[in-house]
């Protein structure tokens, strides 16, 4: 924003520099970033501002583009009234958080496809170079994840991946027996879209970290806001490295079908 000339600041008292704005637009968007699709009382709580302010915000926001209204996911029974309106950053907001090797990935891999033979074969070929990624990866985590404590290990993973980029949380997940582990920024989302494989790769590999099979709910490469993945029970008793059959999480028939929904087309691995 140019400087005015000749006459100083001109704006009212107390009226917000335009970088101040900025500012706290950048930190609205972070926040969603950082805590997957959120309410404005969610974020005015977060960064201390009142409601009236972050949702000027948003409306900045939304009109370029960077975040988008959704209805808030409500797991187990919605109670009465109008749900809360949650706001996600979009694919264009996502852009500007650490994605800008994401083309180069799905060049990348679309020359290993081909180079393969294409098909079957080069699908083959993509899913072995995405396990091989995640298990480097994986080989850093798990020194970690063996000193932690059993009922610690998906925060211990959640932490590791937020150093990688992943902006992980751990959580106890709503109406069942264990934990979710979510994802809130992806970045490699445009790459791991046309190749699933990355997906399904890194469910395997939380699987054998947490000892436990695990089983994504959402992925953000399929537009959900947050790429969530459930452990059972069962991981906060088992060794990293040696997955087993979970119990049956106790599911509400809502929290079900909104995974089955979230699920649908893609392999929950």
């Amino acid at each position: 924003m140019a400087a005015h000339h000749g006459g100083g600041d001109t704006r009212a008292p107390g009226h917000p520099a335009p970088d101040e704005h900025h500012g706290t637009r950048n930190k609205v968007a972070r926040s969603i970033l950082d805590h997957g699709p959120s309410t404005a009382a969610e974020l005015a709580q977060r960064l201390e501002l009142t409601q009236a302010a972050v949702r000027r915000h948003l409306d900045a926001l939304v009109s370029e583009g960077v975040v988008e209204p959704r209805e808030k996911r409500v797991y187990g029974s919605r109670g009465r009234g109008r749900p809360a309106r949650a706001f996600a950053l979009t694919d264009y907001g996502r852009s500007a958080f650490d994605q800008a090797y994401d083309q180069l990935a799905v060049d990348a891999m679309n020359w290993i496809a081909q180079a393969a033979g294409g098909g079957e074969k080069g699908r083959a070929a993509v899913a072995d170079f995405a396990r091989a990624r995640v298990a480097a990866q994986a080989e850093r985590y798990r020194a970690e994840l063996e000193r932690a404590a059993p009922g610690e290990r998906a925060r211990v993973l959640a932490e590791a991946l937020s150093r990688d980029g992943y902006a992980a949380t751990a959580r106890g997940a709503p109406a069942s027996s264990g934990e979710q582990l979510c994802q809130h920024h992806c970045p490699v989302a445009h790459a791991a879209e046309r190749f699933p494989q990355l997906c399904e790769a890194e469910t395997e590999v939380f699987s054998r970290l947490l000892g436990t099979h695990v089983q994504r709910l959402a992925t953000i490469a399929h537009g959900d806001g947050v790429c969530t993945t459930f452990i059972p029970e069962a991981a906060s008793g088992a060794a990293p490295g040696t997955p087993k059959t979970p119990k049956t999480p106790k599911t509400s028939k809502t929290t079900a079908a909104t995974a089955s929904a979230s699920t649908a087309g893609r392999n929950p691995a």
